[in-house]
């Protein structure tokens, strides 16, 4: 008897969840079709009532109604979310999420949403998201509701912060709940805390946030605060925003370094004007290009160490047309620098289109490899991994350049060559062999330099003449030789142009840095730091 009596009482729980599920399913039913029906307004206040729901299945309906995807099928009225484009549309039900088939265009009537309706629903989808399993989809659910506070979510955010793990997401409810405090009927104490907690945010969705309770507010005390924390959030964005400008001026400092070192070598050990140095850069970036073309067709799994395979080839190729340029022009001109300067100027034109005639006058891809794709933050700084691996990189080449003149003996001859040419070459030191090896080791570095400026610049024969008036300004301007006054004048050169872009624009900027440049070295002839030896003094 008892058996039985368990028995009824199982088949009766059944019976009723089975009820209630029935029941849940036409409610969220009835929700979604109040979608469909009356005006713009009733479809936003039907909109706030599926979000109040809670029903997970509420989320793809309310996505679908925003995106323009949300459908009634003219034939039998039933909502459906249109996928996909075409002749024929596929649809799915859009509470089931049953597949419907597909259908025309023609047989479907699009739910219509304006941009107000639009911002509802991007709030109420945020509030229904806020406790979803995926870690990204909370947060940005969180970031959605900074945006559009929604009074509604005030409970689900809560709870949702009562229940939360992660220290960054529940700092993102928190932040999204100060917001909403804002847009709320809340106390004044309660707004007040709020503003703090936006305040210590200091980004610019904080500002906007901020700027609109500062309209709103009718509370004296609640509107100073407002002011107050939107000028604290423009103060802190202000000085990321000079951080930015200043890490912006180091990326455009290490390219800088890269294209003017080898000529800081050349031009300070044989007093040479190398007008074809930018083609040297050139030939570089082409190097790398040819190397990715033979792995995308031969070896496509070594892509991301194209660049690896590439630098040394880079170096080795326009290092080796360098000492042919040094063997072949260059010796016969050495003490006739306006001669060196038109030699050169001619070489660059006969390179560039030497280039034109292999590659073609249009630009040419140069992939990046996975390592040196994306983004990260650092506070409110922006840094993409490809500038920050080149600023490595450039960084790298400077200390072995300064490892090489100081601890091998090719270093010692470049460096006694450099400071007194005639005792060097009384000592026995081969100065034409100096010469032809610091000419070679001047243009490998600028193809270094092409590797590098393929990944941020357009490969293309003249790829080397937006670098090579910079790069003589940066060598003049750090002193002549002088491998340390490069590194200075780079980076220095790098962030004055950063800073005055967005003043003057980026040719006017260039132009006052040249003036700056001339007005100094009527003061220091010799650049910031002078090389000291009997030859130069």
């Amino acid at each position: 008897m008892s058996f039985l009596r368990l028995l009824a009482v199982l088949l009766s729980a059944l019976a009723s969840v089975s009820i209630a599920a029935t029941a849940l399913s036409a409610d969220i039913q009835a929700l979604v079709t109040n979608l469909t029906a009356g005006g713009l307004s009733d479809r936003e206040a039907a909109v706030t009532a599926l979000a109040a729901s809670g029903d997970a299945r509420a989320a793809p309906v309310l996505e679908a109604l925003g995106a323009g995807q949300l459908y009634v099928r003219s034939a039998d009225k039933v909502i459906v979310i249109g996928k996909g484009s075409g002749a024929n549309i596929a649809l799915v039900e859009a509470v089931s999420g049953k597949d419907a088939g597909t259908a025309p265009e023609s047989a479907l009537e699009r739910v219509r949403v304006n941009n107000r309706l639009r911002g509802v629903i991007e709030g109420a989808v945020g509030s229904l998201t806020l406790m979803s399993p995926d870690i990204r989809v909370r947060r940005g659910a969180a970031e959605s509701l900074l945006k559009r506070p929604d009074p509604a979510a005030l409970g689900p955010l809560d709870a949702a912060i009562a229940a939360e793990k992660d220290t960054r997401v529940k700092q993102a409810f928190q932040e999204a709940r100060a917001a909403v405090v804002l847009a709320s009927d809340a106390t004044s104490q309660q707004k007040i805390d709020a503003i703090a907690v936006l305040r210590d945010r200091g980004d610019r969705e904080a500002l906007g946030v901020l700027q609109g309770a500062v309209n709103r507010a009718t509370d004296p005390a609640v509107k100073a605060a407002s002011e107050a924390g939107a000028e604290s959030v423009r103060q802190t964005l202000a000085a990321w925003g000079a951080a930015q400008n200043v890490w912006y001026g180091i990326s455009l400092g290490s390219v800088l370094l890269l294209a003017a070192i080898g000529l800081a070598i050349t031009f300070g050990t044989m007093g040479v004007i190398n007008m074809a140095h930018g083609e040297m850069v050139m030939l570089g970036a082409y190097t790398t290009f040819v190397v990715q073309e033979i792995i995308r067709t031969s070896a496509p799994h070594l892509f991301d160490v194209s660049l690896l395979i590439a630098l040394p080839l880079a170096f080795v190729v326009a290092g080796g047309i360098g000492i042919l340029i040094e063997r072949g022009i260059i010796r016969f001109l050495y003490g006739r620098p306006l001669d060196t300067l038109l030699a050169t100027w001619g070489l660059s034109l006969v390179l560039q289109q030497a280039v034109r005639s292999i590659f073609g006058s249009s630009n040419r891809e140069v992939g990046a490899p996975s390592w040196m794709s994306g983004t990260f933050q650092v506070g409110q700084l922006n840094i993409t991994y490809g500038r920050l691996w080149i600023v490595i990189f450039s960084l790298v080449v400077f200390v072995a350049l300064i490892m090489l003149l100081r601890k091998t003996p090719m270093g010692l001859y470049m460096r006694a060559v450099t400071q007194n040419r005639p005792m060097a070459s009384a000592m026995g030191i081969r100065t034409p062999r100096v010469d032809a090896l610091t000419f070679g080791l001047g243009s490998g570095i600028a193809g270094l330099a092409g590797v590098a400026l393929s990944q941020i610049d357009n490969v293309s024969p003249n790829l080397g003449q937006g670098y090579i008036i910079d790069s003589f300004m940066v060598v003049v301007f750090g002193g002549v030789g002088n491998l340390f006054g490069t590194l200075v004048g780079a980076l220095t050169l790098g962030v004055v142009n950063k800073f005055l872009e967005p003043y003057a624009g980026a040719v006017l900027g260039k132009i006052l840095v040249l003036v700056f440049i001339i007005l100094f070295i009527q003061r220091r002839p010799r650049g910031l730091f002078a090389l000291k030896g009997r030859s130069v003094e």
